[in-house]
């Protein structure tokens, strides 16, 4: 029965080629678009679920309000650490870890005298034995039990491994040797298999120096503020792994008592709030505490809007089907009429015109697949960093199937019902329009016919609503020069201000060069550097958060950042005077910048006055409100080579920017 049925469907779809592939297209489409956005979201849920008892495992963050601003942070300070160790219940498993970029590592294989050198490496961490008993990492050589224990070792996951020793066997690597920026020695206890080969992780890290490192040397504690509670930074980060029957809502008010306890009188002595939280693992993803460092971060908001644009197209396809379909509905009057003089009963109308729906379906599900590997190229672009996909996943069938039948449903029921009820005798007659119902079934045409139109509309309306908010974002002054400006970072651990003084002199010498300059960034780098600042007139208090940005004498001007007040800042190598923004005179109760200029700022137990007051600019993205602001000469901070190209030398940009790698080398 079921054969015949598709049978006669697909003499239906020949016999009528023009609508059979607009319907086609149609729910091509729509399938298409879903399928896509099934494989993205489906990609940004699955990170990190093959943790053990994720469910428990959390992030301590944190969120703080100055006057004039209030922040979040995913890092912590690095005494909280301890504390939480010993003060909060309920906690199955701490685990601390410390971000770290070396400027150079020195490679010395087991056996060997001489040292490779290496370029510096990312995805490096201080952890100890506890970040591998929270991630289920596999060892491949050495012990969980005896790896990073003691001072000075380093666990590497199989890529570094291989990149340090190629072609060596992981046993064989065990007691090699890296040395990182000269003064930290690491022998090599353990290699573990690339974490991401258990499914999409946010932890990318790839080499794990023993955390006792850190602890037992004094200049490191000292250089990463391990005693001080005032030090709060990103690179430090703290997970913790509940015990069973503990959850996140009783350990929240612990960690605001921690707080109040280690930070208390000072907020109050300063006016700054500061409280803990838990996040759970499954949110670190998406939250706006972001990633763990520079793992990829998605948004949930975007994959609602996404799946919510999935189910428009497939309304759209399911309704433009019906309406066809109807619209045809006197083309099988006959049919309808003879089959049911024939003793066809409706029941078998109604399958044999949802197999007809179905095989439409099922057509325009396989020309989805067929055109999915050539959308995902197209919008390559668009897709989550990591993103792959493979025909062969069988849960890319599942969906499918499930689509099929649903859609088939949904666009083949209503069709079925009112064709499958006219009545034989009145078809033959050609009297079938005279039906009773016939009024009802005109309404919901008209309905479906609006609806389809309306969620047309709906479409258009927001690609010209994207288009302008595009335009605006291409257009809107950010209040600096963005044209033809481009920056190269020197070795943040390279210390010689006299070798960036002299590659910086040497790039202002090429002739497609404007101008140069040194400075902590670029004017919009999306990084934050901030400090507390206290100011005070003799009438009142007031510390603030202010964002800082360091420069040489041309970096405002490269920037065409204009002055609106005051000087720029004299020649020095620390901070003696500071240029602010308007937003940071305006907080601190000036309503003209000339007012502000003159009065001092009390920072580092030390005066330094306003000079000037600088036009405000958009530092972040324009979901970001401007910020009070600082700038500063401070050389130890300026290790950005910004470069403003000639625009009338476009033909000498490429040239010139070799040259410049040249002499960076």
């Amino acid at each position: 029965m079921f054969k015949n049925y598709l049978t006669v469907a697909f003499r239906n779809l020949q016999r009528n080629k023009i609508l059979s592939i607009i319907n086609v297209l149609g729910l091509a489409i729509g399938i298409s678009a879903s399928l896509v956005i099934f494989l993205m979201v489906r990609y940004d849920y699955s990170f990190d679920r093959f943790v053990p008892d994720s469910k428990q495992v959390y992030r301590i963050v944190s969120d703080y309000s100055f006057q004039g601003s209030d922040g979040h942070s995913r890092g912590t300070q690095a005494p909280l650490i301890d504390a939480v160790k010993k003060e909060l219940t309920g906690i199955d498993l701490t685990v601390a870890f410390r971000y770290y970029s070396p400027g150079k590592q020195m490679i010395k294989r087991s056996g060997e005298n001489k040292s490779v050198k290496f370029p510096a490496q990312k995805k490096i961490i201080f952890a100890d034995a506890a970040y591998f008993d929270m991630l289920p990492y596999r060892w491949l050589a050495g012990s969980p039990a005896t790896a990073l224990q003691k001072s000075g070792q380093v666990v590497l996951d199989e890529s570094r491994a291989k990149l340090y020793f190629p072609n060596m066997p992981y046993d064989q690597v065990l007691g090699s040797s890296i040395t990182y920026d000269d003064t930290i020695v690491a022998n090599v206890a353990g290699v573990v298999q690339d974490l991401d080969k258990q499914g999409n992780t946010d932890f990318t890290f790839k080499e794990f120096i023993s955390l006792a490192t850190v602890l037992n040397s004094t200049g490191l504690r000292n250089h990463f503020y391990w005693e001080s509670w005032g030090s709060t930074t990103s690179d430090e980060q703290l997970f913790v792994r509940l015990a069973k029957g503990t959850n996140a809502a009783t350990i929240n008010p612990r960690l605001h008592a921690l707080a109040e306890k280690h930070l208390g009188d000072d907020e109050r002595k300063n006016n700054y709030t500061w409280n803990y939280s838990l996040q759970a693992l499954s949110d670190v993803h998406f939250n706006k505490y972001y990633g763990i460092l520079d793992s990829p971060v998605s948004s949930k908001p975007m994959l609602y809007g996404l799946m919510a644009i999935a189910t428009f197209l497939l309304v759209l396809a399911c309704i433009n089907f019906i309406n066809l379909t109807t619209a045809q509905a006197t083309m099988r009057a006959k049919e309808i009429g003879i089959r049911k003089t024939m003793g066809g009963s409706r029941m078998q109308l109604i399958f044999q015109f949802l197999s007809e729906t179905f095989t439409v379906t099922a057509i325009a599900s396989i020309l989805s697949l067929l055109l999915l590997p050539l959308l995902l190229k197209a919008f390559a672009d668009y897709m989550p960093r990591g993103f792959h996909f493979s025909i062969a996943d069988p849960m890319v069938a599942i969906f499918l199937a499930l689509l099929t039948i649903i859609v088939s449903l949904l666009a083949g029921i209503y069709p079925s019902m009112v064709l499958s009820s006219w009545n034989a005798a009145a078809v033959l007659k050609n009297q079938a329009n005279t039906n009773s119902k016939s009024t009802r079934r005109a309404w919901m045409r008209q309905t479906l016919t609006v609806s389809q139109f309306v969620i047309a509309q709906f479409f258009i309306m927001g690609t010209f609503l994207i288009a302008k908010q595009i335009h605006y974002m291409i257009n809107f002054d950010l209040g600096f020069r963005k044209e033809a400006v481009m920056s190269f970072s020197t070795p943040d651990r390279d210390t010689s201000a006299i070798r960036r003084q002299t590659l910086l002199n040497e790039v202002k010498r090429f002739p497609a060069v404007e101008m140069a300059s040194l400075g902590s960034d670029v004017a919009n780098s999306g990084g934050w550097w901030n400090s507390v600042i206290d100011f005070k007139d003799g009438k009142k208090e007031l510390q603030t958060n202010v964002e800082l940005k360091a420069g040489d004498d041309n970096y405002l001007k490269l920037f065409h950042i204009p002055l609106i007040a005051g000087r720029e800042l004299l020649p020095a190598d620390t901070i003696r005077e500071v240029v602010i923004n308007e937003t940071y005179q305006r907080l601190l109760g000036y309503k003209k910048p000339e007012d502000a200029v003159g009065k001092n700022l009390s920072w580092d137990n030390k005066n330094v006055p306003i000079v000037g007051v600088m036009k405000d600019f958009h530092a972040h993205s324009l979901d970001n409100m401007i910020n009070p602001m600082a700038f500063i000469h401070q050389t130890e901070n300026t290790k950005t080579v910004v470069v403003a190209l000639q625009s009338i030398a476009k033909d000498k940009w490429k040239e010139n920017i070799a040259q410049m790698e040249k002499s960076f080398k």
